[in-house]
């Protein structure tokens, strides 16, 4: 597709998520996504539209979108729109897979374009609903390093991305990434993270427990309260209690 024929569908679906705008929506999700100075989400900008909304837009543009209308959106500054762009780029990588025409984008420049724009995934919305389906699907028989790398970053986006990415793996039943993304994890200063990783555990605590509950009894004493409560919510409340002792 050409870059005129990009931007052609990149502005059709702009007007359709405009058609689906709303100030008061608007006004309570820049709260909820803390767009304060100083926040996570500081100068993030929203038009109040649902993310079912999102899903048809995406739906309809599917079959359309290439790498260059996924870009467009990923560089707007309005947070429905570059959600849109990470929904609608999984979207592409996941028909990618079932394709073997040498004329469309392959799965890999997919994968790709999602990770060069980690800066561009800025909220725990756009990671969650990404992570495990674009990164955690293409390295489920592949070389992992990519993850540590992420994790390892300055950028809190592409630590969540790391984190949330296992949760494909914990769906196979595989927990060694999550346990040993977790410990790295265990120092991580901001909060978001601490969720994250305490979700993480929690969600393979539910398909295998015991190597969950050995590495939460190993470090439950210096790890954040936040990531242990997460981690212990679904144990039978005896369970937690013990967790949460000192």
């Amino acid at each position: 597709m050409n870059l005129d024929a990009s931007g052609n569908i990149y502005q059709q679906i702009l007007d359709d998520l405009k058609a689906k705008r709303s100030s008061s929506k608007a006004l309570l999700l820049s709260r909820f996504f803390k767009t304060g100075k100083g926040e996570y989400g500081e100068g993030d900008l929203f038009w109040g539209i649902t993310v079912p909304a999102q899903r048809i837009v995406v739906k309809r543009y599917s079959e359309k979108a290439d790498l260059e209308t996924v870009q467009h959106l990923l560089n707007s500054p309005v947070h429905e729109a570059r959600l849109t762009g990470v929904l609608l780029l999984q979207a592409c990588f996941d028909r990618s897979l079932k394709k073997s025409d040498p004329d469309i984008e392959g799965p890999e420049q997919w994968v790709t374009l999602y990770l060069k724009n980690t800066h561009r995934i800025n909220n725990w919305d756009l990671v969650d609903s990404s992570a495990p389906g674009v990164v955690g699907k293409w390295l489920e028989n592949k070389d992992r390093s990519i993850l540590y790398q992420l994790a390892n970053s300055q950028l809190l986006w592409e630590n969540r991305i790391a984190m949330v990415a296992t949760l494909h793996f914990i769906r196979k039943n595989e927990t060694q990434d999550v346990l040993k993304l977790s410990k790295l994890f265990l120092s991580h200063s901001h909060d978001l993270m601490h969720k994250a990783t305490g979700w993480m555990l929690r969600e393979a605590w539910k398909r295998n427990p015991e190597p969950i509950e050995k590495f939460l009894q190993v470090h439950k004493l210096h790890m954040p309260r936040t990531m242990l409560r997460y981690a212990i919510e679904k144990m039978p409340e005896r369970q937690r209690q013990l967790m949460m002792a000192k």
